[in-house]
């Protein structure tokens, strides 16, 4: 994801564990944003927050070889290593992957105003002035471009049967965000950020993230993903004062034997939003 150096706080960092926690999320939720967003071949598009960079490859691929898609990630550890999947899957040529902050867009001067897409993931959280970066995206469209939205509102996660430990959990993972100016429910205020952006904002839905026991592999890949997500602001958490270590472990482990019920499920909604520039 991409934020400014300035204006930003990801929680998550870029630990080798955590790019793996990225990529399997990746594996999980790229097709199905690629079927909302529609792609039409010979589409622009630029991806602010590229991250690895499969959902940058996977809408350069939809687009079509030789069409324009640029994505901009801050990380130099994430851009590597967008850079080497890329490399990987033999598709090197199909993104122009750059260094940037998503409130300091890196375009040229005949760029702006040029895309037909714009689109961004989990970044908005981790902004403490999201709307900078939104008004860049509607600026960076051509009139009657799209812009995207997709982002997070940490308190409709919901687990059951109530794992032990975990509600409170959860409450304090939240807390995480708003403690360094970041918004953990930024995800219900996306219509608003186009509107003041300037945008004419056009669809409002989520997208179901979410797996019961009844399938094992996704599910527990999704059980993973959390303990993942809550092990990585372990210690960001553990300065709340509400859990010490012991506490924290044992919230954990319950959750991670709560996954082996032959009844457990989850649901989660990544929030979406898609506005236009006017023209």
């Amino acid at each position: 994801m991409n934020t400014s150096s300035d204006d930003s706080h990801y929680l998550h960092g870029s630990s080798p564990e955590e790019q793996d926690r990225l990529a399997k999320m990746n594996e999980m939720m790229n097709g199905l944003a690629l079927k909302e967003m529609s792609l039409r071949f010979g589409e622009s598009v630029l991806d602010v927050g590229s991250g690895l960079g499969q959902l940058t490859r996977g809408m350069a691929r939809q687009v079509g070889l030789g069409t324009k898609v640029v994505g901009i990630e801050r990380d130099k550890a994430q851009l590597r290593e967008a850079c080497r999947f890329a490399a990987t899957a033999g598709e090197s040529t199909l993104v122009d992957f750059r260094q940037g902050d998503a409130n300091r867009l890196p375009l040229k001067p005949d760029e702006w105003g040029s895309f037909d897409l714009a689109h961004t993931r989990f970044v908005l959280e981790h902004v403490r002035e999201p709307l900078e970066v939104v008004q860049q995206m509607v600026q960076a469209v051509r009139p009657g471009g799209r812009i995207i939205l997709e982002d997070d509102a940490h308190d409709i996660f919901r687990v059951w049967p109530i794992s032990p430990g975990f509600d409170r959990m959860w409450r304090n993972y939240i807390r995480t965000y708003d403690r360094v100016g970041n918004d953990p429910i930024i995800g219900h205020r996306l219509v608003s950020l186009l509107h003041q952006a300037g945008a004419l904002p056009k669809r409002n839905t989520w997208l179901f993230f979410g797996a019961c026991a009844g399938q094992p592999e996704l599910f527990q890949t999704c059980v993973e993903n959390i303990v993942g997500i809550l092990q990585g602001v372990r210690e960001q958490i553990l300065k709340l004062g509400d859990f010490d270590d012991n506490a924290f472990d044992g919230c954990i482990d319950n959750f991670r034997e709560w996954g082996q019920r032959p009844d457990a499920a989850m649901w989660y909604g990544i929030s979406w939003a898609e506005g236009v520039r006017p023209g």
